[in-house]
């Protein structure tokens, strides 16, 4: 009798099953090699395409640009509320004016139908002159000669207006001395620069012991000697 087992000693066999160490799944590893991947794509295509990173330096002069520009707007806002102002009031200060032009313009254009009124009339000058020396009076004070001339030029037939007219307006006195002899004086010589009409007035000195009679009114054109028109009124004292 043997002693030792009966059993049959064990022999692996190539079809045997045989107890391997675990590894890192296949799979695992293309999913991780996958993510890497995309991670590095994505990463790319933000460096290559898409918006860049601002530094600290470049995010604070955007801050303060940024703020500028804020400060700008208002200002303009400002200055643009302001120029609305100064429009609406010069608008309406415009309409006023317009307004009082109106105003004027009709006062003006009454005032002239009343001028017009007046001087038709007026007596004309019987010399029959344009200018026509309408009136005048010459009244003698202690200080000298008080004279007023009222001067019309005729309108041109088929004209509401009348060429300006320059010239001299001329005085010259008829009077006599104490020992009786008639004196012609040159009393006052003025320039003329009227329209349709015009009043010449001032006043003169008489020579002493002068007594004055009458003025003789001379009206010349301007750079010439000839009278264009002429008159001779009396002079009377102030009482």
């Amino acid at each position: 009798m043997s002693l030792g087992s009966n059993r049959p000693t064990f022999k692996p066999t190539p079809y045997g099953y045989t107890r391997r160490s675990r590894g890192i799944p296949r799979w695992l590893l293309l999913l991780i090699t996958g993510i890497a991947l995309g991670a590095g794509g994505v990463l790319f295509l933000q460096r290559s395409y898409g918006p860049q990173r601002l530094t600290v330096e470049q995010s604070e002069q955007l801050r303060m640009d940024l703020n500028t520009a804020n400060l700008e707007n208002q200002r303009l806002g400002t200055e643009s509320k302001a120029l609305r102002q100064e429009l609406a009031q010069a608008q309406a200060t415009g309409k006023e004016q317009s307004a009082l032009a109106e105003q004027l313009r009709k006062r003006a254009a009454d005032m002239e139908a009343g001028v017009s009124s007046l001087i038709a009339a007026i007596p004309p000058d019987p010399r029959g002159t344009s200018p026509g020396i309408r009136s005048a009076d010459m009244v003698i004070h202690d200080d000298g000669l008080h004279y007023q001339v009222l001067l019309i030029q005729e309108l041109p037939e088929g004209q509401t207006e009348v060429p300006s007219l320059r010239g001299e307006v001329k005085l010259v006195g008829i009077g006599t001395y104490p020992n009786g002899n008639t004196a012609y004086v040159d009393l006052n010589t003025q320039p003329l620069d009227m329209g349709r009409y015009t009043v010449i007035s001032g006043q003169t000195e008489l020579p002493k012991a002068y007594r004055l009679r009458q003025v003789t009114i001379q009206i010349t054109g301007q750079d010439s000697d000839k009278v264009i028109a002429t008159r001779t009124v009396r002079a009377t004292t102030a009482k």
